[in-house]
């Protein structure tokens, strides 16, 4: 991508805008914040070669609006565009280099010496080469912070076009003197090579503070700390570790894990989830005896788990969510459903911090023991604890059933869906899927899809799969 012999460079933009995509008033940030510069610095400065620097590329306004203790950025060289001459710009600095043009700045940086020295090129702006630029063909990456305030600003920025470009990672909400932003990669959208299994292009052109903050890193570390570090049991059958914990962000993309080596198992994987999910909803808790295809006995589903190395069982997590489970009522009379208490709850008292989902009935202990939501800021989070659970499918599975419905019940309260933690107390692998999980362990995550519920269905117990649509997957 940024080969030497290429005849331009890409390029990745790095900007905070408002709600509004305002960037700036009278040449100055309608803000302070430390935090969110600090990230600037570090997402421009940071290089994986030490012998090498970043480029950073600006217009003449954006350069005159540095601060003069900033200018130029150290450690970087700085670019700036302008077609007149300008006093304030040093052309003696070898930190600094004046060009006419966006693209001949990036024909310049992709030839000797800058192909050699130069790691990667940042684009920062101003606001009239934003337009132009920011989801231009060679813009790989799109780096924003999101600040939630609305504020008079007269230069803006243009909308992150979501037909040409994936989120990557969406930090949790930050709050600094006052003003709550959170820090958003996109990355433009790339074709597979089908039947290979290999991506046409990976993700490392990334920062790599930005690369490895995808949050599918989170259950590949846990996974990875149960094989080296984990508890062999006495059959050494299994590997286990006590007290885990995973957080994931629901606000811009949805939770299905990429990385299993198969090209099946998203869909597969996806249909299951929405298949087990309405049927606890709806009250069902043996699928079997209601006539209803399970999703785990179809030809395709062993297809899937053969291809992974797996031969699944109701202990290794096929049926993650087993009889057992009451979510819609706690007891056999029927007269307490929890489902239309936590949604009455969150509507009519979202502050209640008895928000809670028990997911078995006194006799039975599933795997999925309690649920918790939570509401802030116009937000429902959902946390889980769970007993027992298997990291090669049982994990995904709960990680993609819980966040499902954590979506769902924030759709129908008409809230935006927010966090989700998945406590686990006993988090374990058998010992005959290591190999396979090893595999895993080696592929780099890619964009998590995006969930989009049917506007039109407000009420629970109308959703059907065909309302539940993942982008992408």
């Amino acid at each position: 991508m940024e080969a030497q012999n290429a005849q331009r460079r890409s390029y990745q933009v790095v900007i905070a805008a408002t709600r509004d995509m305002g960037i700036g008033i009278d040449m100055k940030l309608p803000w302070d914040l430390p935090n969110e510069f600090q990230f600037f610095q570090d997402v421009t400065t940071r290089t994986s070669d030490p012998r090498k620097r970043n480029a950073t590329i600006m217009g003449r306004k954006s350069w005159e609006a540095t601060p003069l203790e900033f200018r130029p950025l150290p450690g970087r060289l700085n670019v700036v565009l302008t077609r007149s001459n300008c006093h304030s710009i040093p052309t003696d600095d070898d930190n600094v280099m004046v060009c006419g043009s966006m693209e001949s700045a990036l024909e310049l940086l992709a030839k000797p010496p800058y192909s050699f020295s130069i790691e990667k090129v940042f684009f920062i702006g101003g606001g009239e080469l934003l337009r132009h630029y920011m989801n231009a063909p060679s813009c790989d990456a799109i780096h924003l912070t999101e600040v939630d305030i609305t504020v008079p600003c007269d230069t803006f920025a243009p909308r992150v076009d979501t037909c040409l470009y994936h989120p990557w990672y969406s930090s949790l909400p930050v709050v600094e003197n006052g003003i709550r932003y959170c820090f958003n990669t996109y990355v433009r959208r790339k074709d597979l090579i089908f039947g290979s299994g290999v991506e046409a292009e990976q993700y490392s052109f990334l920062p790599k503070m930005v690369f490895e903050r995808h949050e599918e890193f989170g259950y590949l570390n846990l996974v990875q700390n149960i094989i080296s570090n984990g508890d062999m049991n006495d059959n050494n059958t299994l590997l286990s570790k006590f007290g885990c914990q995973l957080r994931f962000n629901l606000r811009k993309t949805f939770p299905l894990l990429t990385t299993k080596a198969c090209l099946l198992y998203p869909f597969i994987f996806w249909v299951g989830v929405v298949e087990e999910i309405l049927q606890l909803i709806s009250g069902s808790t043996y699928p079997k005896e209601k006539g209803i295809n399970h999703i785990w006995e179809s030809d395709k589903a062993k297809e899937y788990l053969d291809s992974f190395g797996v031969n699944a069982t109701e202990e290794d997590g096929d049926h993650p969510l087993l009889t057992g489970l009451y979510w819609s009522y706690s007891d056999a009379s029927q007269e307490f459903n929890q489902i239309s208490d936590v949604i009455n709850k969150i509507k009519n008292n979202p502050h209640d911090r008895g928000i809670t989902l028990s997911a078995c009935k006194l006799s039975i202990s599933p795997c999925q023991t309690f649920a918790q939501f939570y509401v802030a800021n116009g937000e429902l989070s959902c946390q889980i604890y769970q007993s027992s659970t298997e990291a090669s499918l049982g994990i995904p599975f709960s990680i993609a059933a819980y966040s499902l419905l954590t979506c769902i019940m924030a759709h129908v309260c008409d809230v935006v869906a927010g966090d989700f933690i998945h406590l686990i107390v006993d988090a374990h692998v058998n010992t005959s899927h290591t190999k396979a999980i090893q595999r895993q362990l080696q592929i780099s995550p890619k964009p998590f899809p995006i969930l989009k519920i049917n506007p039109a269905k407000k009420k629970i117990d109308h959703l059907e799969a065909s309302d539940l649509d993942l982008l992408d997957i």
